[in-house]
């Protein structure tokens, strides 16, 4: 199985964009998104369960950013407003070995990222 992430672009701070993570075969699994800013590591920004109900969020983010699925579509995407330059990064999704994310760790699922530029 793979993922593939899509959605990403060059904005202006304040502005939104909605990053998309096609993820076949993976329905029954929590799935999350991951930013990695140029020299820094690799972040959990947020990772919602398979059934869509459970969800955490990187406090950075809290009150802008909104994970959801559609699992009809095996997509999870990530709204993303009132951006700032410190949310430029390169946008990974993964998914995790379980249903739901608590006390789980992500999996080996990496897709290629989609590059989010955010210009002041």
């Amino acid at each position: 199985a793979q993922v593939v992430e899509s959605g990403g672009g060059l904005v202006q701070a304040g502005e939104s964009l909605r990053l998309t993570c096609a993820a076949p075969g993976f329905n029954q699994y929590a799935v999350g998104w991951f930013r990695q800013a140029l020299g820094k590591g690799r972040e959990l920004v947020a990772v919602i369960n398979f059934d869509g109900v459970g969800a955490y969020y990187a406090d950075s983010v809290k009150g802008r950013f909104a994970i959801s699925r559609d699992s009809a579509a095996s997509a999870v995407y990530l709204q993303m407003s009132n951006l700032n330059v410190g949310d430029t990064a390169v946008y990974y999704c993964n998914a995790y070995y379980a249903a739901t994310y608590q006390g789980q760790t992500p999996g080996n699922y990496w897709g290629q990222g989609t590059q989010v530029t955010v210009s002041s």
